[in-house]
C-alpha cells in the first residue's frame, strides 16, 4: 500500500483550521481520497461512529468512511497501515501497540459501558442463574456456569460474539477474573456481535454486551441483569496509523475529541463525554 499524503496544519485555533486553504484542498482531495476509518463492529452498530462522522463532515467538508471490523484485528490492520485511523473499546490492545510506538495520537472520545443480559425471570423464560439485578460481573458468570451445569441441556445458554471485539475481548477478560474455561455446550459462539445480539434475543440467552449497541438493536428481551461492575467500564479511543498519514486525520481526531464532538457524544444514549 503506497504511502500516501503529507500536510502540516499549522493553525492556531479550530476556526483558524476550518478557514485555512489548505482544509479547502483537503476538502475536495477527500472526494477521491477519504479518510479510512476503522471502527469497532460495536460502536458501528451503536450509531456513535455514525454520528461523529456526520458531525464532522457537515462542519469541514472532509468525506471520512467508516469501515465496520471486531476491534483486534482493526488493531492490526492499523498497525499495518490498512487505515488512517482507527475508533475501538479494547483498551489493553490499543495501550500495548501505543506503548510500542505502532500507533500514535491516541485520545479518549467516549465513555461507555458493557452489561449481562439474561432471560426476563418470569413466565417460560426463568433466570435459571439468579443473577438479576447484582453489580458482580464475575460473580455472575459463575452462577450461569454453575446453573448451567445442573441443569437440562439448552435450558442455560451463554452466547458469545466470538469475534475479536471490544465486546468479546471483555467478555473474555471476565472469564478469566471468573477462572473459569466456558466451553459447549451451554457456551455457544455466535461469530459476530451482530449475530450474538439476535441469537441471544432468539433464545433468552445470557450474554454480555454494548450497552449501545444493545439499546440501538432492539434491547430486551432478554433483559439487562448486571450493570455497574467496574470491570464493565467502556473507554472509547480514536487513534491514528504510524504507517500512513492522511492530511485529514490530525483534524478529525481534534474534531472528535475537541467540544463539539465532546458535545455530541454526550447527546447519545449509552455514551458520555470524558473528562477534558
Amino acid at each position: 500500500m503506497p504511502i500516501r499524503r503529507s500536510l502540516v496544519l499549522a493553525a492556531a485555533s479550530w476556526g483558524a483550521l476550518l478557514a485555512a486553504p489548505s482544509v479547502r484542498a483537503q476538502q475536495r482531495r477527500s472526494l477521491n481520497d477519504p479518510l479510512r476509518w476503522g471502527v469497532d463492529s460495536t460502536l458501528v452498530d451503536s450509531g456513535l461512529a455514525r454520528a461523529l462522522q456526520k458531525g464532522f463532515g457537515r462542519d469541514t467538508g472532509v468525506v471520512v468512511n467508516p469501515i465496520r471490523m471486531s476491534a483486534l484485528p482493526l488493531l492490526d490492520a492499523l498497525e499495518r497501515g490498512e487505515f488512517d485511523a482507527a475508533m475501538t473499546n479494547a483498551e489493553a490492545a490499543e495501550t500495548q501497540l501505543d506503548k510500542q510506538g505502532l500507533v500514535h495520537d491516541r485520545q479518549a472520545v467516549a465513555l461507555g459501558d458493557f452489561v449481562i443480559v439474561g432471560p426476563p425471570g418470569h413466565g417460560r423464560t426463568p433466570d435459571i442463574a439468579g443473577i438479576a439485578n447484582t453489580q458482580d460481573a464475575a460473580a455472575a458468570l459463575v452462577r450461569i456456569r454453575d446453573a448451567a451445569l445442573a441443569s437440562a441441556p439448552g435450558d442455560v445458554v451463554f452466547m458469545s460474539a466470538g469475534d475479536g471485539s471490544g465486546t468479546h475481548v471483555v467478555e473474555q477478560a471476565l472469564w478469566r477474573v471468573a477462572k473459569i474455561a466456558p466451553a459447549a455446550p451451554w457456551y455457544v459462539n455466535a461469530g459476530t456481535t451482530t449475530a450474538m445480539v439476535a441469537q441471544a434475543r432468539a433464545r433468552n440467552a445470557y450474554a454480555v454486551v454494548e450497552r449501545g449497541a444493545w439499546s440501538a438493536l432492539g434491547g430486551k428481551p432478554p433483559v439487562v441483569m448486571v450493570q455497574g461492575d467496574p470491570l464493565l467500564a467502556e473507554p472509547i479511543h480514536v487513534m491514528r496509523s504510524f504507517r500512513v498519514n492522511h492530511p485529514a486525520g490530525k483534524m478529525f481526531v481534534a474534531w472528535i475529541c475537541g467540544p463539539k464532538g465532546r458535545r455530541l457524544v454526550g447527546s447519545l444514549h449509552g455514551y458520555r463525554a470524558p473528562a477534558a
